[in-house]
């Protein structure tokens, strides 16, 4: 198992591009780092991480949000319990220098929704899902991939328990990600907070 996991591994290691995405993600990671940026409101915050990912890749979206996906995920490495084998690995994910990562992760925007748990944690790793769907639902050009790449992360993780069962907020992430990728084909000026809030909305709606 382990074999076929770097076989598969390999073609992406070995891309050009990798080191390009490496600095972008670097770069975004310090930015997210700054004093200044943590003072922002968060969802004003998520605006800014993208608008400043969209200029520093020269308004190439699909590099924005690649970028923006793998800068926003608040762990270095991602433990991966293969099943029937049960053998621990821990894939090492791309990020800064420890300093620099530590900081990135205190000033991820962290209160998005309405019900956004009252913890420290928050819903940091939201702006992942978000960014990662946008990604996949911006770069797809005939089938609409979004929601169905969100649900098998959603399954990949339960079957290979990085988490111990599927969170629906995650989910409803991805799903929001997703709408963001398709407006922004149409409506090049809406803000990632235009969609986030969406989801505040109807929960204020629903409790009315």
């Amino acid at each position: 198992m382990k074999f076929i996991i770097i076989i598969i591994l390999i073609p992406f290691l070995a891309s050009p591009q990798v080191k390009h995405l490496f600095y972008a993600v670097d770069s975004l990671t310090k930015y997210m780092a700054v004093k200044q940026y943590n003072e922002i409101n968060d969802l004003y915050a998520v605006d800014s991480l993208y608008l400043h990912a969209k200029a520093q890749l020269k308004g190439d979206l699909s590099e924005a949000f690649l970028s923006l996906t793998f800068a926003a995920i608040p762990y270095n490495n991602v433990p991966i319990k293969l099943p029937l084998l049960h053998v621990i690995l821990n894939f090492p994910l791309m990020c800064s220098a420890d300093s620099i990562y530590k900081i990135k992760n205190h000033n991820l925007p962290a209160r998005l929704f309405f019900d956004t748990p009252a913890d420290t944690f928050g819903d940091r790793d939201k702006n992942a899902h978000f960014f990662g769907s946008a990604f996949i639902s911006y770069s797809s050009k005939v089938f609409d991939l979004g929601d169905l790449i969100g649900y098998f992360v959603e399954v990949f993780e339960e079957s290979f328990e990085v988490q111990n069962q599927i969170d629906p907020r995650d989910i409803q992430a991805n799903q929001l990600g997703n709408l963001f990728g398709k407006i922004i084909k149409k409506h090049p000026n809406v803000m990632p907070s235009q969609v986030l809030i969406l989801k505040t909305l109807y929960q204020i709606r629903m409790n009315l």
